[in-house]
Parts: structure tokens; C-alpha cells; sequence
């Protein structure tokens, strides 16, 4: 089977510890619902340099080619903030299903609860 690719986007704090542990548990609940996870969150930072301002436009871009390939936008999280509404407006444009990580999760819940 196949897995769907599904951009994991969230209202990160800042806080690169916290928002890493935040996008492991996030793509590693999308991979368990059937989904194959990007999060650019969890690397760009990796090799990206956020103050140069050339290096944080390229981030942007990065990711949005990332969402633009994607099956569905995956939405984390509690809150939504201005970079978690511009991912579902690009995902509306392109036609890509936007979803949260809390409505994948009870959708499988259900469908595995009616096999029993």
C-alpha cells in the first residue's frame, strides 16, 4: 500500500527542543495513521541558517514545494497561527485536502473499532 504524502503543519513556539519533540510525535502519529510525513520543521533547520534573510525565504519556498507535492495538509496541534492559515489557503488553491492530526486519528480509530 502505498502511503499518501501529508505535510505536517503546525503553530510552532520557537522554541527549537520543544518543536522538534512536537514534529517527531506529530509525524510519527501520521506514519501509524497510514500517512508518509513531511515536516519540514524537523530538518530545514538542519542546514538552514533563519537570519540570513535569503536562507529564510529559500525555508519558505522549500516548504511550500513540499505542501504543493503533498496529498494532504496535515494539520497539529492546538492553535493556528498566520503560517499554519497561509498552508491551508496554498492547500485550498491546489485542491489538497486539509485535515487535523486529531480527525485522521479518530477516523482510523473508527474504521479499525468496525472490523472487530
Amino acid at each position: 500500500m502505498k502511503r499518501p504524502l501529508a505535510y505536517i503543519t503546525a503553530a510552532w513556539s520557537g522554541i527549537p527542543e520543544v518543536d522538534n519533540d512536537l514534529a517527531v510525535a506529530f509525524c510519527r502519529a501520521a506514519y501509524e495513521a497510514g500517512l508518509s510525513p513531511i515536516c519540514p520543521q524537523l530538518y530545514l533547520p538542519l542546514f538552514l541558517n533563519e537570519t540570513i534573510p535569503e536562507e529564510h525565504k529559500d525555508g519558505i519556498d522549500m516548504a511550500r514545494d513540499m505542501l504543493k507535492r503533498s496529498r494532504v495538509l496535515l494539520i497539529c496541534g492546538e492553535s493556528i497561527d498566520e503560517a499554519v492559515k497561509n498552508d491551508i489557503a496554498i492547500a485550498q488553491r491546489m485542491n489538497i485536502t486539509a485535515t487535523t492530526l486529531d480527525g485522521v486519528l479518530t477516523v482510523n480509530q473508527q474504521g479499525r473499532d468496525n472490523h472487530v
